[in-house]
């Protein structure tokens, strides 16, 4: 007997969902200050009187000059706290790893193959584009990344209630993504090396990794010597978030017998917030400010780099991952998921189209010491993920009155047991509470339909017997 078809974003597990529930509240909520924070960043450098301020805060600089660390406050904000936003997505990425969707082959190719190809489209777009214009290829990696939190963000603002396989595949997505971004970077934005401090830094790692691996404990142990590994990170040459994408690696992210989480796992839950809530939005406040005006816009479309930002966040993006996603299905013999149609595949395709956070950080690094470029690029990626944004919109909000009931049977707990009914239907003890819930209501409604009978009946004997003495 042949197995049935898998299928393609069906129902998660039950573990798997709670997790991907907690993650994305977080997400969410960060992702709302991430808008409110890139909201008031081009506020701040848009209004005459406040421009300057902004620029000054911007640049202004502070840190030891003797260990290399004399940044400018946008600087430590690309390379100090995204390191803490990267920290989270090793963690993740290791997670997904060891438990999650990653874990599994089979299950673990249309993530992948989705990324890959919703990395490559948009690459292959902006070249295309910068061929035919004669503009720099420099930029190639600008559309390729996807912002988690700020597709959540739109999500939260809109309204739309995503199913949880749904948002579990943008979650998913957006992990990968993350990984090969860090690659980007590692490989193509690494200028000269300092073998020294990149080598102290990883006797920091291996430092970092066997201190884990006897299980000393103590943030006062790990966050000073994550501090140092970052610093010699940094005075490498090699990007300083690389630093800590390794250290999430190596958490350890599987649970054992007497644990409820794993430390990657009680890590995350600490650290999420503090990403998510404000290494990010910081980023986003001096990263996202640049001066917007109808002659910028009109620029962004006239220019090949910048036009080629956009059609790769806009069409690029949803492209590659509806593409890579059918084609995985198609060849692996997969069905989609009987309570979602490819319709709303391409819908997430193309809100991952907002590529915010990572994609500013690699165009500042891929037109570095260009100002003027730089600015324009970062005004393309806001653009960009603007359009994609909108688009997913509309197409999330034609579909989300199916979403709305699926989410709906998705809650439903009518057993009040703490669990949605779909993960219990094929359990006897469940249909047995159902039977002892549906008795009691049966035998409330029958007791109150005696008791509305006998007022009916008190009611017609009283009205008969006063007609009797009116014809008296």
């Amino acid at each position: 007997m042949s197995a049935p078809p898998r299928k393609v974003l069906g129902r998660l597990s039950l573990p798997e969902r709670t997790f991907v529930a907690d993650a994305l509240r977080t997400e969410t909520v960060g992702g709302v200050l991430l808008l409110i924070a890139a909201v008031a960043a081009l506020f701040w450098a848009n209004v005459p009187a406040l421009h300057s301020s902004y620029e000054s805060v911007s640049h202004y600089h502070l840190g030891p000059a003797a260990l290399g660390l004399d940044l400018s406050v946008e600087h430590w904000a690309a390379d100090g706290l995204l390191a803490i936003f990267f920290f989270v997505a090793g963690i993740e990425l290791k997670r997904e790893l060891v438990a999650g969707d990653l874990k599994d082959p089979k299950a673990a190719a249309l993530p992948v193959v989705a990324a890959l190809c919703g990395m490559a489209v948009p690459a292959l777009v902006y070249v295309l584009t910068n061929v035919t214009g004669g503009g720099s290829l420099v930029g190639w990696a600008v559309p390729t990344a996807t912002d988690i939190a700020f597709a959540l963000a739109v999500l939260a603002v809109i309204g739309t209630s995503l199913p949880s396989a749904l948002r579990a595949f943008l979650l998913t997505l957006a992990v990968v993504d993350d990984l090969f971004a860090i690659l980007i970077i590692a490989v193509f934005f690494t200028a000269d090396i300092d073998f020294a401090a990149l080598g102290g830094a990883a006797v920091g790692l291996v430092v970092f990794w066997f201190l884990l691996r006897k299980g000393v404990r103590g943030w006062y142990v790990y966050v000073p010597l994550a501090l140092v590994i970052w610093a010699l990170m940094y005075n490498s040459g090699v990007h300083a978030t690389i630093a800590g994408v390794a250290m999430g690696l190596m958490l350890r992210c599987s649970t054992r017998e007497d644990e409820e989480h794993s430390p990657g796992g009680h890590i995350e839950h600490l650290v999420r917030p503090l990403s998510a809530g404000l290494a990010v939005p910081l980023f986003a406040l001096f990263s996202a400010g640049v001066s917007i005006s109808g002659g910028a816009v009109g620029d962004v479309f006239t220019k090949p780099e910048t036009l080629g930002v956009v059609l790769g966040l806009v069409v690029g993006k949803a492209l590659g991952i509806f593409g890579g996603t059918w084609l995985t299905a198609r060849f692996t013999r997969a069905s989609l998921s009987d309570d979602l149609a490819w319709a709303d595949v391409f819908a997430v395709a193309t809100l991952a189209g907002i590529g915010f956070t990572v994609s500013l950080l690699i165009g500042e690094l891929a037109f570095d010491g260009d100002t003027t470029m730089t600015d324009e690029v970062k005004a393309a990626v806001l653009l960009g993920s603007l359009i994609a944004a909108t688009l997913a919109t509309v197409l999330l909000k034609i579909r989300n009155a199916k979403y709305r009931r699926l989410c709906e049977a998705e809650e439903r707990d009518e057993d009040l047991d703490g669990i949605p009914d779909i993960y219990e239907e094929d359990q006897p003890e469940y249909h047995l509470r159902m039977a002892a819930i549906l008795e009691r209501k049966a035998a409330e409604h029958r007791r109150i339909a005696e008791l509305k009978s006998a007022e009916r009946l008190a009611e017609v004997a009283g009205g008969a017997g006063e007609e009797d003495d009116r014809r008296a």
